[in-house]
């Protein structure tokens, strides 16, 4: 459902699931957990495949902005449809850098 690959100096974590909501968090916040305990701290999240969000997801979003403590280290790219509209509905899209795809989020980076 998740994984993760190193591309130019990156980590970026593909999210495999349709549904980003209270039933898949669990495994998203285990798995980034998991990665930035493991020292990653450049991280690109690939949302391509996600076609649904709700709530819950949004705050597993917010929990990992937090943790890395500057927006700017999560660019997040793939966002379309209704998790896009979601997002700009909550202002998150102020708070995030979003991109198209992942070679737009890595030609960005810091």
């Amino acid at each position: 459902m998740i994984r993760s690959e190193e591309r130019d100096g990156h980590l970026v974590v593909r999210i495999d699931h349709q549904r980003f909501d209270a039933a898949f968090v669990p495994t998203f916040r285990a798995e980034m957990e998991r990665l930035l305990a493991a020292g990653h701290r450049h991280l690109v999240l690939d949302l391509a495949a996600v076609e649904f969000m709700d709530s819950s997801g949004l705050g597993a979003l917010v929990a990992v902005l937090k943790r890395l403590g500057d927006p700017a280290r999560l660019p997040v790219c793939g966002v379309r449809g209704p998790v896009a509209k979601l997002i700009r509905l909550t202002h998150l899209d102020k708070v995030l850098r979003l991109h198209d795809d992942v070679a737009h989020a890595l030609s960005f980076s810091d």
